[in-house]
């Protein structure tokens, strides 16, 4: 039996985002800020919230009568798992055709490319 994956979906990567750059937030808030740049309904959020919650992705406190909602683990922690699930998933583990993707990709320009070698440089020093 395969292990339920962590990686989160699309649209709770988009509230986490949310949450990590206010630091904390109500759903009103969530909502509020994601509506700027997409249709989206406030009960979506609120479910989403609570799903996330339940996942241990947030942590909830009462304030006043709605809640604020917290990160439970830092964004880098989370980003980092989503990369190495990815890379477990995608390229049976090997990060090397991830690079080689990368560095291949079109959409990179020559600074992006010069960063991305420079890491890779000094990842192996």
């Amino acid at each position: 039996m395969t292990q339920p994956s962590t990686t989160l979906t699309g649209q709770e990567l988009a509230i986490m985002k949310v949450v990590w750059a206010k630091e904390n937030a109500t759903v009103r808030e969530v909502y509020e800020t994601l509506r700027e740049r997409r249709r989206i309904a406030y009960t979506t959020v609120m479910t989403m919230m609570n799903i996330l919650e339940t996942k241990g992705y947030l942590l909830k406190e009462p304030s006043g009568r709605a809640f604020r909602y917290r990160p439970a683990q830092p964004e880098r922690r989370v980003l980092t798992a989503m990369v190495r699930e990815f890379v477990d998933r995608v390229f049976d583990g090997a990060a090397r055709p991830l690079l080689v993707h990368l560095a291949a990709d079109t959409r990179l320009s020559k600074a992006e490319r010069a960063e991305l070698r420079r890491l890779v440089d000094g990842a192996e020093s």
